[in-house]
């Protein structure tokens, strides 16, 4: 989708339809709003006092204006009330006003920029947001459909924000070329947990790492399986044993402002397919085991905005990337395994692999002596049963970064709740004749995986996000269609850039 901005009356704009919006219970239009009830002689007064528009949040109506404006339709969507509005519904909003106009044929939209007026938020944040959401709200993963059976072939091309005041031009530009680059990276990382798994195995997705750091500067460096055995990466090559697909070990690197600071390393687990291993799962579901690498599509999505941003953080992107297979070869139930620190790990399940390449790829950080590392994975169904698919499970050995992700998580919608790892849990991680033991059973499952990967955390702030519930849409929702959502990727990014680049943890 092609993103510009106008300083234009939008009264005037000609282009396929325009969107405005109204909060709910205001009953005579202002701002550009009313400028265009105006000049179409009260219509949209009228659909509020016939009662058909009452400004409900992502309510819309559509007018077809034959003339008084220059647009062919206008789209008028609700903001809800006014003391509930927010960032994040500029972006609900934006998506579900897109995605209408995509569904009417339209191929060229304008906006105003929702909240950046009457709406008292930041002009640049609410652009950014309204960018977010129209190119979110969008996204379709189409590479395997020949189109032929498909009734919605439509498109949007293009999209205008039309703003009436010169002197928001920058804001309304800075936000709009940010909101592009944050919502194409979460786009980038749906399409690579979307894939199948025959389409995307860890060599594949090293591939795409390596294509998109040439695209955008970043330096990369890909371990074969070779250099995992000879890092003494045992615990990646352990997951992979059982599969014909080799395992994958990847690094992205961006240098920001100073290249000698300590970086904030994203570690994402990519498990290209996870069959439970020796350990299967059923088989009811297991198709969608292809978005186990949910956490490595993340990381790798937000070290490509990252790049583009050129961001002053020293940023460090890890994901440890194996397919979890039955073969003859396949890690077995009561093996022992030991990690790169030298750790021994009883396996009780080979269905708990996530947190295995995880251990070696958590532990592989601390060599570069990280202000704060977070790790992202698509870790436990205990987690769904928690959370639900609303929020995704926060873990911490700090809080003042536990803090900053919750916080960027509000602002970006990509709610992370914070969940406790007490004494109890980690004597629940002891095995009697290892030193760990890879699952610890039922109870409190989310926060014992937590906890095995905490056990390989070497001096350094850390966080661990559970996205096993925010990683996959069952349903639409406005800027989030059904399939792989790019969660992570979002907050990731919102986190870094209200950061500077300094020692200090984040």
């Amino acid at each position: 989708m092609d993103i510009s901005v106008a300083i234009e009356n939008i009264v005037e704009w000609e282009t396929d339809a325009i969107v405005l919006n109204l909060f709910e219970g205001v009953t005579v239009p202002g701002g550009a709003t009313g400028a265009v009830d105006a000049a179409l002689n009260g219509q949209i007064r009228d659909l509020i006092a016939g009662g058909d528009f009452t400004g409900k949040f992502k309510e819309i109506a559509v007018l077809y204006p034959r003339g008084g404006i220059s647009a062919r339709r206008l789209l008028l969507v609700g903001l809800g009330k006014r003391e509930e509005f927010t960032v994040d519904r500029v972006r609900q909003v934006s998506a579900a006003a897109a995605r209408r106009a995509r569904g009417l044929g339209a191929e060229q939209l304008a906006t105003v920029v929702h909240g950046g007026g009457v709406g008292g938020l930041e002009v640049r944040a609410a652009a950014q947001a309204v960018v977010e959401g129209a190119v979110l709200g969008t996204y379709r993963f189409t590479p395997y459909k020949s189109g032929e059976d498909d009734d919605d072939n439509n498109e949007l091309e293009g999209l205008t924000l039309v703003e009436f005041d010169a002197a928001k031009q920058t804001d309304v530009e800075n936000g709009s070329n940010a909101g592009r680059i944050i919502a194409e990276a979460a786009c980038l990382a749906r399409d690579l947990a979307s894939h199948p798994g025959n389409e995307m195995t860890p060599a594949i997705l090293a591939g795409r790492a390596e294509a998109m750091a040439r695209e955008t500067g970043l330096r990369c460096e890909v371990f074969d399986d070779e250099r995992i055995e000879a890092e003494g990466m045992r615990t990646i090559q352990a997951v992979a044993q059982g599969s014909a697909q080799p395992p994958r070990f990847i690094i992205l690197e961006h240098d920001g402002e100073d290249p000698e600071a300590a970086p904030a390393v994203l570690i994402g687990k990519g498990i290209t397919f996870d069959s439970g291993g020796i350990s299967i799962k059923g088989s009811e579901g297991m198709w969608d085991m292809k978005f186990d690498m949910g956490g490595a599509a993340a990381v790798i999505g937000a070290m490509q905005a990252v790049a583009r941003l050129d961001l002053p953080v020293r940023t460090i992107g890890l994901v440890a990337a194996s397919e979890n297979m039955p073969g003859s070869r396949a890690l077995k139930p009561g093996d022992i395994i030991r990690s790169m620190l030298g750790k021994t790990i009883e396996i009780r399940s080979t269905d708990a692999e996530g947190r295995l390449v995880l251990a070696d790829a958590v532990a592989y950080a601390a060599r570069y002596k990280p202000c704060a590392a977070i790790d992202l994975a698509t870790l436990t169904g205990a987690c769904i049963i928690a959370l639900g698919h609303e929020a995704s499970g926060l873990f911490s050995n700090d809080d003042a970064l536990a803090s900053e992700i919750a916080a960027a998580g509000e602002r970006t919608g990509e709610i992370a709740w914070r969940l406790p790892i007490l004494d109890g849990h980690r004597e629940q991680m002891k095995s009697d004749i290892a030193d760990l033991k890879n699952t610890g059973g039922r109870g409190g499952g989310a926060i014992t995986g937590a906890a095995f990967i905490e056990a390989f955390v070497q001096d350094f702030p850390w966080a661990h996000l559970d996205i096993a519930g925010t990683a996959w849409a069952q349903k639409d929702l406005p800027h989030i269609p059904r399939g792989g959502t790019g969660v992570g990727v979002r907050l990731l990014v919102d986190l870094l850039r209200n950061k500077e680049n300094a020692p200090e943890p984040l």
